[in-house]
Parts: structure tokens; sequence; C-alpha cells
């Protein structure tokens, strides 16, 4: 049966990069099933990759007031008051909009920590998907927050009442409760975010389905829990996809919120196979402050080691004076890099990241070693899982020279580190892997087609 017009997606994700790409990784592979997509952003965001979206794709962008004013910083909390006062009305104008111009939007994907999106759908009658896009066992601790609440090892403001290891399901590496993702910053900021956490398990809570940003290594069966915290599984819980590097459905070109600096492609051209240490702490989260960047800076110049260091505009301010010119002869300092290109380098031999999960992913495609310094959010799980679970990096607990020199030493002396990396890549992203991936979406968009038998003209592409 072929189809005379075809329903529109539209796709919201939270408004920063590591959000973004997988995202738009995801609409460019609901283009195979007859889909239209749309992906809504604040206009800050739609002006950073709107140039830089591929020609050819048939991904739609459209931008949406966030009622914030242009030369104020845009940090977490001024994100989610646009969020949750400005957002919704112009994205419920939007859906019915579309509507007026005689286009159906059939579904609505909404990334869980935009939830504020996941009502609009509601009140204008469009069946939501959540989106998660990190792995699926972050996933499963924000899940477990009332179990943690109930079993007292958190308070019900999100504060560790029994500091110590946790396991919140079988199979898992442990965790700190000190490592839970709502806990940065002051004592108001870390009941601010467990709020904003609750709030977005809450409005999730009803979701008939969740797509997740993650392999099918993170399939993580329900069990009994070794300590009391774990899902009640007498609460309604979403089906769960797992639709993570539909790498066959990628961009050409993934849009950067910044300028990519080429020049450190040459720079890599010129040195030694497997020498030199990739520095990147990602594109949103920068807490490590002005004293930890200079403290690096100063380790590094004293190692004489190779280096290329991501190190963002607002960040080289922290940098030692003259630091750069220093330094010239033995590594690089950039504001943005091509990071798939630069881990894909022969020249690249270990990368020290925060664990974020798109560039953890990333190492592993690149089958590189990781130095592991996590700072915030889903960084410390992710971090577990590289460290104890897949045994694929090491973590540090300073950015000092002793710190540095003995990570790199453990990294770097692990023989079978290699061999784990191959084999994780294999099975997380192979051509079995990815067929798994190719057919949860697919399984998907039957569901939903079941689910919504009816609702929409037959003519239509669902």
């Amino acid at each position: 049966m072929k189809w005379m017009r075809k329903p529109k997606i539209i796709l919201v994700p939270y408004p920063a990069q590591g959000h973004v790409t997988p995202i738009l990784n995801l609409a460019s592979a609901f283009l195979s099933h007859g889909f239209e997509p749309v992906m809504v952003t604040p206009e800050f965001i739609h002006r950073r990759i709107i140039s830089n979206i591929d020609s050819k794709s048939d991904i739609s962008c459209i931008s949406i007031p966030d009622g914030l004013e242009m030369d104020k910083p845009r940090d977490f909390f001024a994100i989610e008051k646009a969020m949750e006062n400005s957002m919704p009305t112009h994205l419920e104008s939007l859906v019915h909009k579309l509507g007026e111009d005689g286009v159906v939007v059939a579904c609505m994907v909404v990334d869980l920590l935009a939830s504020w999106a996941i009502g609009v759908g509601h009140r204008c009658g469009v069946p939501v998907a959540g989106f998660w896009p990190a792995m699926l066992a972050t996933y499963q601790l924000i899940a477990a927050i009332p179990d943690m609440v109930r079993t007292q090892l958190i308070s019900d403001t999100g504060s560790p009442q029994h500091p110590g290891p946790l396991r919140f399901l079988p199979d898992q590496p442990l965790l700190s409760t000190e490592d839970l993702p709502w806990l940065i910053g002051t004592q108001a900021s870390r009941k601010a975010r467990f709020k904003f956490w609750t709030r977005a398990l809450d409005r999730s809570r009803n979701l008939h389905w969740l797509l997740v940003n993650s392999f099918p290594e993170e399939f993580i069966n329900h069990g009994k829990p070794q300590n009391g915290a774990l899902l009640d599984n007498s609460v309604n819980q979403p089906r769960i996809f797992q639709v993570g590097l539909l790498s066959k459905h990628a961009l050409v070109k993934n849009p950067s919120f910044w300028e990519e600096d080429l020049s450190c492609l040459q720079w890599l051209d010129k040195q030694k196979l497997d020498s030199v240490l990739y520095i990147s702490f990602g594109s949103w989260v920068s807490p490590i402050g002005e004293g930890n960047v200079k403290k690096l800076a100063l380790t590094l110049e004293e190692m004489g080691l190779p280096f290329l260091w991501v190190v963002g505009p607002t960040w080289k301010d922290g940098l030692p004076s003259g630091y750069i010119e220093r330094v010239s002869k033995q590594g690089t300092v950039v504001s943005w890099a091509p990071q798939h290109e630069v881990l894909q380098h022969e020249a690249v031999t270990c990368y020290l990241t925060h664990c974020g999960w798109n560039s953890t992913m990333e190492a592993i495609r690149s089958q590189k070693r990781l130095l592991c310094y996590p700072v915030a959010g889903d960084q410390f799980v992710n971090c577990a899982y590289i460290t104890e679970k897949w045994k694929i990096g090491v973590r540090i607990s300073g950015l000092g020279q002793k710190e540095m020199e003995h990570g790199l030493r453990r990294v770097m002396d692990d023989k079978k580190m290699n061999d784990r990396l191959k084999r994780l890549r294999e099975r997380t992203m192979g051509e079995e892997a990815s067929s798994v991936m190719v057919s949860s979406l697919a399984s998907f968009v039957n569901d939903f087609k079941k689910q919504t038998a009816g609702m929409f003209p037959t003519d239509l592409a669902i």
C-alpha cells in the first residue's frame, strides 16, 4: 500500500550538543519509516546548528522562542526556567499551526530532560514517546528514585542518607551514593536538580514507549536488589526500545554548536603513532573550574607528553599566562575539535574524558583507551561501566602530576585492554548489534501503528 501523504514526527531534544546529536540521528532513521521529521529547538540552538545541517537532509528544523535575553548566559537553571515558562506555549502553537496547514502530526518524541513537552503533546492530542539520550542504566537509576527514597538511601530532597556503595540493579558495577546525577554544586542547587529529575520522572511515568540511545549490551534484567533499592515492578513502565548507534541512518554531517578547528588534524598527522593524549571534557558541563584547568595545564607541561586539548573559549582564562606559546612544540590547544576524526586518528593513544555518553560511545567505536575524570550527571555511572564492567579505562582522582602519571601508567600497561575494546566494539556496534537496533526501531514503529490505529486518515504512512 502506498500513502498519499507522510505524517510529521516532532522531535524535542534538551537544548545541548550531547542531546541534539543523537536525536538528529534518530530523526534520520525515521525517514525510512515514512515520517517527515521536524526537530524543534529554542532559537539560540537553532542559530548554531542550522547552517551545519546536511543540505541533503529531509529533516526540518524549526525554532521557538525561549524567552531569555540574548546576552544572558544560558546555564542549567536559566534553560530550565525557559522550558517550564516560555517554550510550552510556543510549541503548542506550532503543533496547532501545522494542523491548520493540513499536516498531521502523528507523534512527538521527547527527550526526558525536556519533559515539559510531554504535556504539550497530551494537550494537543498527539501520542508521545520518550527519548533517553544516555545508557539504559542511567535511566534505571532515575527510575529508581522513589525506591531509594522509600528505603531511605536518600532523603525526599535527594540527599544521601547512608553514604557508601550502591547497586540498584543486579549485574551492575558498584556506585557510590555520592555519585548520583543531581549532586552538583551547592545544597540548594542539588535540591533544585533533584526536583528537576523527579518532575521528569513523574511526567514520563505514563508514557507507553521509551527510545533509548544505547546498544543491546545494556539490557538489564530486573531482579532482587542487594540493598533494597530497585524499581517497583508494580509501577507502570514504558516499553523500552534500544535504538542507539543506528549508523546506517546517521547524518552525513552532524551539526556542531561551535566551529571545529581542523588544524588539529594536520598537527596530529605530524605526530608519532600512539603518542598523543587527547583531552576533552565535553561541550556542556564545565564544573572542573578554573583552578583545575590551570592544574591540568601545568601537569601536562611538566609531564612533557604530546597532547591535544579541547579548551572552550570560556575556559582559556584559566590557562597560565603565555601557556599556549610555551607548549607549542609539545601540544596544541583548540576551542573545539572534530572529535570523531580525532579519535579515529592513529596518533591518538588515550582519551582523557569526562565520560559523557556520546564521548564514551565514540571512544568505543574508535577503540581508544580512556582516562576517566567524571564531573557531573550520568558521567559517574558511565565511568563505573568503563572501569569496572568493561575494563576499557582507568579512573583518576585528580588532575595533578602524580594522579595523571599513575592513571596513564595503569591504562597503558594493561596489555589486554585493546582486546577488550575490540570485543566490546564488535558486541555493541558490529553488524549483529546494528541489526538488533534497526529491528528495535521497526518494532517501535509497528507498535506505534498498532496502538494508534484509527487515529489518523488511512492515506497516511503510519
